[in-house]
């Protein structure tokens, strides 16, 4: 996969950004400087004077790209969730069993995600850790209505449909498929939280991950 994903165009919602980031060695530089510069300080204190103060340039250059600090935050997430859309499609493709394919699935999308050197300028590991600690910050939002209607959600609602898919194959009578994925895949990220910063609430330590959890539950819970 890391061969391939370096000749493959992940999908981002082109409303997310003025000025396609991809087509320039400053925009890849400042996706770049980005993801390490939130890492370090929060979304909250990130500005777009300190990011051109970093990449060396005007903020206004920051401004040819992004809209605003938001819309930023929802281009890496959306980015994030196609990341992960290709790995899960990838390692699951030519797989009959569709169990195997709901285990394949459901620990892409909760394990921790290492960084791939294939896109040089995206470290997937710290991208990881901004979108467990921001997420809330995409949706949680008074635009998200007009956001959605828009598109901006296309890939993480796919990713989710993907999964409910599997599980529908699995047990066809199975009710609640779409709240089940969707509580997984955003409750992942609350287990990471947890287990990083308030270790009491959460059981993913001694060896057992949060992946390992929410196969046990999503399994478990779609049994006929």
């Amino acid at each position: 996969m890391r061969e391939l994903i370096s000749n493959i165009r992940l999908q981002v919602h082109q409303k997310t950004f003025v000025k396609d980031p991809e087509t320039s060695e400053l925009g890849k530089n400042l996706i770049r400087e980005s993801i390490l510069l939130i890492d370090e300080i929060g979304f909250e204190n990130f500005t777009f004077k300190k990011l051109g103060e970093r990449i060396k340039s005007n903020e206004s250059s920051v401004y040819r790209y992004f809209e605003n600090k938001h819309k930023l935050l929802l281009y890496l997430a959306s980015w994030y969730w196609s990341y992960l859309e290709y790995r899960l499609v990838f390692a699951t493709n030519n797989i009959e069993d569709p169990c195997v394919r709901l285990k394949i699935a459901v620990e892409i999308v909760t394990e921790k995600v290492l960084d791939d050197t294939d896109t040089a300028h995206i470290n997937e590991a710290i991208l990881s850790r901004i979108i467990i600690a921001e997420f809330s910050k995409v949706m949680h939002t008074k635009e998200v209505d007009q956001e959605n209607k828009e598109g901006f959600f296309l890939i993480y609602k796919r990713l989710n449909a993907r999964i409910v898919s599997i599980i529908k194959e699995i047990n066809p009578t199975y009710p609640f498929a779409e709240s089940l994925v969707s509580t997984v895949i955003s409750g992942a990220l609350h287990q990471h939280f947890l287990s990083e910063h308030l270790e009491s609430l959460s059981s993913i330590d001694n060896g057992k991950s949060v992946s390992e959890f929410y196969t046990h539950l999503i399994t478990n819970t779609i049994q006929n």
